[in-house]
């Protein structure tokens, strides 16, 4: 992968690499077709990465389809596909670990505390691995691509990351490889998440700037539906992702974040309003 993607380079291409962990979805599609507008050749990896997962985690049952994988990434607009194994990527006596604080504490970092470090020592070296000059990541994952952001940042590493807006299913529900999951009644239930951003969205553009106002009216929009626990229902600074202890400033961005589960499924969703 390596050679091909520095042969690439000093023939003067433009890289534009998207991981994955693959079961793709027409979410993993569009930042494709994304990358394909801006580059010249087109990696798509897919690893499911165990670094990321702890014990009680579902590495084991995470969907995998990799004939399907690749005729959607071919149908996107993919040149080549990546696809190591986890023997491959951290072979006998690989033991380094990337780790970035910071972004990394709150929501995930509560839930998932191994989780960020994970995703930043895979990033690094698929970034490394395929040369990128740009990496495209979707916004689903919003505090996962604040901390590949800061990751690029910190370690003074040449790429850029694009991060590409949610893709919805037609009801709203986030595109989710995980959504496989979900029973027909649950998948139902599930376009809640939506509703609740929504509902928290409309409230601060009305002017609601208490954090305690627009963190309830999430909880209580997602409760309303029965089946769910929720791990957080949150309003942070888009920028930094930390909280006001009572409200917002005016002009503050504001990202409202949610994690659920439902019937043994864990969702994730956002919005920046």
């Amino acid at each position: 992968m390596q050679r091909l993607a520095l042969d690439a380079r000093r023939g003067g291409k433009r890289i534009g690499v998207v991981p994955t962990m693959g079961f793709l979805h027409d979410g993993h599609a569009s930042l494709i077709r994304e990358a394909r507008s801006q580059s010249d050749l087109v990696i798509t990896t897919i690893f499911v990465n165990p670094l990321q997962f702890a014990p009680n985690e579902d590495f084991s049952r995470y969907p995998r389809d990799l004939e399907r994988d690749t005729r959607i990434a071919d149908e996107a607009g993919c040149d080549v596909l990546f696809t190591p194994t986890p023997e491959e990527m951290y072979p006998p006596g690989f033991d380094a670990t990337i780790s970035i604080g910071g972004v990394t504490a709150p929501f995930e970092g509560v839930f998932r505390p191994t989780h960020y470090d994970g995703v930043a020592t895979v990033v690094a070296k698929l970034l490394t691995l395929t040369q990128a000059d740009k990496a495209f990541f979707g916004q689903k994952d919003y505090q996962q691509c604040m901390v590949v952001k800061k990751l690029v940042r910190d370690l003074s590493m040449p790429h850029d990351i694009i991060v590409c807006p949610t893709q919805r299913e037609a009801d709203g529900l986030a595109m989710s490889s995980r959504n496989v999951y979900l029973s027909p009644e649950n998948r139902t239930k599930a376009t809640v998440l939506h509703k609740a951003l929504q509902a928290a969205q409309t409230l601060i553009r009305a002017g609601e700037r208490r954090r305690a106002r627009i963190e309830a009216l999430l909880s209580e929009t997602i409760l309303a539906e029965s089946g769910f626990t929720i791990d957080y229902a949150a309003a942070a600074d888009s920028m930094t992702l930390e909280q006001p202890s009572e409200a917002f400033a005016q002009e503050q961005g504001i990202v409202l974040l949610l994690a659920v589960r439902l019937g043994g499924t864990r969702l994730i969703d956002n919005l920046v309003v």
